[in-house]
């Protein structure tokens, strides 16, 4: 039977389930960081499992026979909860949970500041590397999660849909360019991911009294659906994630992102 835990988990919850059955802790920092320390228990994922790369889009989501490959290496099954982290604010670990959403595995949760608030706070380290039990997770991909460039191509001008650039502002300016065009798609307001981080908590997220102010001051309101998109979908993951945790409930991600979006001429830029 799976657990029911929120979506955001704080280190001392996570410090409850430990050793637990049915839980699996992933860890997405590096390979060195793993190798040195992690949190007891957690099995070790490269980001670059949980990405498919079809230049120039380098972040789309790979196929069902890969992610049914990755998610069964990792032991998954139905019943399994899972609990992700990394050290680097949450994106890598918000595109695995983003993934599981993809594909219709509801229960994961983020680590609220990740290894960071982990480590500062002095809880159990490990440095034992823990190899999974293989198991058989067939994977079939859901949409709701997603958004891909037609998708978006037919809501640009829907007064419904939301589009939130979680670039920063050099990057959704135009001011950086790491695209063949640079700036933002049409319509898409601007968030830039740290912005939800707290560095004074340990980089945890902020209050949702904060997030909510901040987002609806944007036009990004629970009455619309939301797209996010970043270069690749890793900053937007984490985005999505923390919508997801403030109760909106129409939230889609854009794996192409600036990627594809930015090196496709036939479509609009802002």
């Amino acid at each position: 039977m799976s657990l029911s835990l929120p979506l955001i988990i704080e280190p001392e919850q996570l410090e409850e389930q430990l050793g637990t059955r049915e839980t699996l802790i992933v860890d997405l920092c590096k390979p060195e960081t793993y190798a040195r320390s992690h949190i007891p228990g957690a099995v070790h994922l490269e980001y670059r499992y949980l990405v498919a790369p079809q230049p120039p889009a380098m972040g789309c989501l790979p196929s069902e026979v890969q992610l049914t490959q990755v998610l069964s290496a990792l032991g998954l099954s139905n019943s399994t909860s899972v609990f992700a982290y990394d050290d680097e604010g949450g994106g890598r670990a918000a595109r695995l949970l983003w993934t599981l959403d993809a594909v219709g595995h509801s229960q994961g949760s983020l680590l609220n500041g990740g290894l960071h608030a982990w480590v500062a706070e002095n809880r159990r380290l490990d440095n034992e590397a823990v190899t999974p039990t293989q198991n058989q997770y067939q994977v079939t991909i859901n949409d709701d999660a997603i958004a891909d460039k037609a998708y978006i191509l037919r809501h640009l001008d829907d007064p419904s849909v939301q589009l939130v650039d979680t670039r920063s502002p050099a990057e959704y300016h135009g001011q950086q360019q790491r695209a063949e065009r640079a700036g933002h798609i049409p319509g898409a307001v601007n968030f830039d991911w740290v912005n939800a981080m707290d560095p004074t908590r340990n980089l945890r997220l902020r209050t949702a009294d904060e997030l909510k102010s901040r987002l609806t001051s944007l036009g990004v309101v629970p009455e619309k659906e939301i797209v996010t998109y970043c270069h690749t979908h890793h900053r937007s993951a984490h985005t999505y994630i923390t919508l997801k945790s403030l109760g909106y409930e129409r939230v889609r991600g854009y794996p192409g992102s600036w990627s594809e979006w930015g090196n496709s001429p036939e479509v609009p830029i802002a």
